[in-house]
């Protein structure tokens, strides 16, 4: 049964999916193998697109992110071609769990959650996420806490440059940063008993991303080297010292919930999608193609006849050149179900370089999610099951590329996160069913003895209660 007094500690752990965690480095991991030993534990569904940024948002509101009005990182501010913006805690519509028990007077502390700049107002702590600006100084709620939280750290660290050449670097200062907010975090569990404590680490994320090819043999451009090899396992047994000497600090009557926001994999390429546009007549350019890696903003574009462009990231996001809507539109509102028809049929014929199907999944965001708010891209496009990412840089002259076109990069996101759940009532440890990322607020939510609210997409999970 809820109590209404339960206390909740979730430490969310970006980008892990079940293969790694529950498989290839829990040898690594003896706190992390107790923990899942009292847990009930499983794969977590991610939202769609499974990207950072909006999938932490969907699983702490119960909203999908067509509701949440978030796509991604960044996004195009309407009746422009090249205006963006970056989502900010203060533009959800919906709460998220520490907002609604902050509004009934329960204690909450939340350190990275994104999106979490600016830091938003909590009956509590509130410490800004990894898309902090460099040298930021209002990067926590209440502000007079800046200064003890860079003293308990020593210089706290809220993210690292990491599609670079520099391995070691990046991976030296991948510890150091997890060590710091892994301090600052047991520092702030022990001010206080919180009714909610959330913890996001953004280091495996940034750890799978510079350094996949180096633990995986299958990876298309696999490496050998030990020393960077070994340094994932350090990464890995580190992080799960950190965990361990935080259980350490926390009592039977505490529910721990640990999750990721989505999964990961090798990345076996990119697929040049304003090439492809270009080719097939979508997108005009005026005068000769670009240098080799030419943003497309940064390229005469001749609006007067293109139809269609492309961004990059995991996912293609596609934008229509519609007419009344874009500055130089030129495509009639009526047209935009045919044109989609069209773009999906010829990028159904695309082969890969190994012959394979490109294997294109169009979502339109107006069939998959509830409502659509914000600036939603006109068509959302998995390629090979998110194993291609999407390059919307241009002057290759093909359509693929090996490596990722914004710097070096190992890995991509999978659909595929995970779950562990340990709490004095409820679920009986062992393996479980996959769960959705939008059904973890309510049951937060039901086991603290909050009722969510009927307007909620997500559903309390009964197996978690």
């Amino acid at each position: 049964m809820a109590d209404a007094r339960a206390r909740t500690l979730i430490l969310g752990l970006d980008s892990v999916p079940p293969n790694l965690l529950f498989d290839r480095f829990l040898p690594l991991m003896p706190r992390m193998k107790a923990f899942l030993a009292k847990s009930t534990y499983g794969t977590l569904r991610s939202c769609e697109p499974p990207i950072t940024v909006p999938a932490w948002a969907v699983m702490f509101t119960g909203m999908d992110p067509g509701s949440l009005g978030i796509y991604g990182f960044r996004h195009r501010r309407p009746r422009t071609y090249w205006d963006t913006y970056s989502p900010t805690p203060q533009m959800l519509p919906y709460p998220p769990v520490w907002e609604t028990l902050s509004r009934l007077g329960r204690r909450v502390a939340v350190v990275g959650m994104p999106p979490g700049y600016p830091p938003p107002r909590v009956n509590g702590v509130y410490i800004s996420d990894f898309l902090t600006p460099d040298n930021a100084k209002d990067f926590v709620q209440p502000p007079e806490l800046a200064a003890e939280i860079q003293r308990i750290s020593g210089g706290y660290s809220f993210d690292v440059t990491f599609r670079a050449d520099d391995r070691a670097r990046i991976g030296k200062e991948l510890i150091e940063m997890t060590r710091k907010r892994w301090a600052v975090a047991r520092h702030l569990w022990t001010k206080e008993p919180w009714d909610l404590f959330a913890l996001h680490e953004i280091g495996p994320d940034r750890i799978h991303h510079t350094f996949w090819r180096f633990f995986d043999e299958t990876h298309p451009r696999f490496e050998k080297n030990a020393v960077y090899r070994a340094l994932v396992d350090e990464y890995y047994q580190k992080l799960d010292g950190e965990i361990g000497q935080f259980l350490d600090l926390v009592g039977d009557d505490v529910t721990v919930l640990v999750a990721s926001d989505h999964g990961s994999q090798m990345m076996d390429g990119c697929f040049c999608i304003n090439e492809w546009l270009i080719a097939k007549g979508y997108l005009r350019l005026k005068g000769p193609k670009p240098p080799r890696g030419t943003p497309l903003e940064k390229t005469a574009i001749d609006w007067s006849k293109t139809r269609a462009w492309g961004a990059g990231g995991y996912y293609a996001r596609i934008f229509f050149n519609v007419h009344g809507r874009e500055p130089s539109g030129i495509v009639p509102a009526t047209e935009v179900p045919a044109l989609t028809e069209r773009l999906t049929r010829e990028l159904a014929e695309v082969r890969l370089p190994n012959g394979a199907p490109l294997a294109p999944d169009v979502r339109i965001p107006a069939k998959i999610y509830r409502e659509v708010r914000g600036d939603a891209p006109d068509l959302m496009i998995y390629f090979a099951d998110l194993k291609w990412r999407s390059a919307g840089t241009l002057g290759y002259g093909s359509f693929f590329l090996e490596e990722n076109d914004t710097g070096p990069d190992d890995s991509v996101h999978s659909f595929e996160g995970v779950y562990a759940l340990a709490g004095p009532s409820g679920s009986s440890p062992g393996p479980g069913p996959t769960h959705s990322i939008i059904d973890i607020a309510p049951t937060l939510l039901k086991r603290m003895g909050v009722e969510p609210p009927t307007t909620m997409q997500g559903r309390p999970i009964a197996a978690l209660l």
